[in-house]
């Protein structure tokens, strides 16, 4: 059994050190990993020590996660970073370089994982000779700008992850309704006769204060129906991430998000949506939906949302976000039905395109013609700025006349 002096740096080995690099690729991989509990698996491992494989990763696990939808992307780090064959015969002998991921577990990793794992720890810091001074470059305002422009679709793998960062961030501030029940408020512009009449029977028939009533308020439904078509890929992932970071938000508890994805059949995936971690979510709807990154009807789908799900929503009160090109090619007649029964049965709709990312574009082809009389807005979701638009756009409880412009 190694213990205590498997941890000692003496010159005989590096399990601590390995141990506190495996906890910074947990962290950069998302999971909330401190240094506290780094330290507290040190401290585990001098007092339990371990005799096999198993049981370090019984003590590792217990130490430095605490969720147990970490687990997967904890065991996962766990087969690539300690993957030596012997690994207790030379854990005294710095048996464990900096990881590498192997093209056989690549495609069964996750993205984050996988850049977690090929980052290698910063170098020493090395003091540069008085002629020639170092410097120290960071990411300046223009630079955080041009993410916040970039088109997704010609987004790099790292600008992609972080504008994933980015998108997740925005606090979604949505529309609130009127509804018909009232409530007590000390400014409310209708008088509580009811309550006058009580409160002055407890007084030998003397009004002592006016009460007043206001109308409820509460955030308004939101719809989300997502095409994951081929040419939609990029787009519609990035929008998932996206609503995946609102409905696991800080306020989620006050939202009410029913989310759709299609391509030539239509899925419904709230559920799998409401998973902790994105990229697990994510994970999940792909194997779910078996059409994505395919073909797309448009047309049919929206029929099935409408003879399935349009009558189990609350969609006279919600907004409707149909994120999706418009390139319908058969069905055109169908296609021009559905949108019209959808606009006519929810409070508004909003479609967002990524096609105007073009400065040029026009709604020439016969699905955008067919789809544009039918919307109230017609919106861009090809950058991170068009997503503070579609925020700005739902915190607006006024319906907008239709048009692209």
């Amino acid at each position: 059994m190694w213990s205590r002096s498997a941890l000692e740096s003496d010159g005989r080995g590096h399990l601590a050190d390995n141990v506190l690099h495996f906890a910074r690729v947990l962290r950069r991989a998302g999971l909330r990993v401190g240094t506290d509990r780094a330290l507290l698996t040190l401290q585990a491992l001098q007092v339990a020590g371990f005799g096999s494989r198993s049981e370090l990763h019984d003590v590792l696990q217990s130490c430095l996660i605490e969720r147990v939808e970490d687990r997967r992307i904890f065991d996962q780090a766990f087969h690539v970073f300690w993957s030596e064959p012997d690994l207790l015969g030379r854990i005294l002998r710095l048996l464990l370089p900096p990881s590498t991921v192997s093209r056989s577990s690549e495609a069964n990793t996750p993205r984050r994982l996988t850049d977690a794992l090929s980052r290698s720890d910063p170098p020493e810091p090395h003091v540069a000779p008085p002629e020639h001074p170092a410097f120290h470059v960071q990411e300046s305002w223009s630079d955080r700008e041009r993410l916040r422009r970039i088109d997704f679709d010609s987004m790099s793998a790292a600008e992609f992850l972080a504008a994933q960062r980015v998108v997740a961030a925005l606090e979604p501030l949505m529309a609130r309704l009127r509804t018909l029940r009232e409530c007590a408020s000390a400014q409310g512009a209708r008088l509580d006769l009811r309550r006058l009449l009580r409160d002055s029977g407890r007084y030998g028939g003397d009004v002592v204060a006016l009460p007043r009533r206001v109308r409820r308020t509460r955030i308004e439904p939101l719809c989300v129906i997502v095409d994951i078509s081929g040419s939609m890929s990029r787009y519609s992932r990035m929008f998932l991430h996206f609503m995946h970071a609102v409905m696991n938000g800080a306020r989620a508890l006050d939202l009410r998000v029913t989310a759709f994805v299609f391509g030539t059949r239509l899925s419904h995936v709230t559920g799998l949506l409401r998973d902790r971690d994105a990229d697990e979510a994510l994970a999940r709807i792909s194997r779910h939906v078996e059409d994505w990154s395919g073909g797309t009807r448009i047309g049919a789908c929206l029929k099935e949302f409408d003879r399935r799900w349009a009558r189990r929503l609350p969609l006279g009160k919600s907004t409707v976000l149909l994120v999706t090109d418009g390139l319908e090619h058969a069905q055109i007649e169908l296609l021009e039905e559905q949108a019209r029964r959808l606009s006519r049965s929810c409070r508004r709709l909003l479609w967002l395109n990524p096609l105007l990312r073009y400065d040029a574009f026009e709604p020439k082809a016969r699905g955008v013609r067919a789809l544009l009389p039918h919307v109230d807005r017609l919106l861009p979701v090809h950058n991170i700025d068009s997503f503070a638009h579609l925020l700005d756009t739902l915190a607006s409880t006024a319906r907008e006349p239709s048009g692209w412009r």
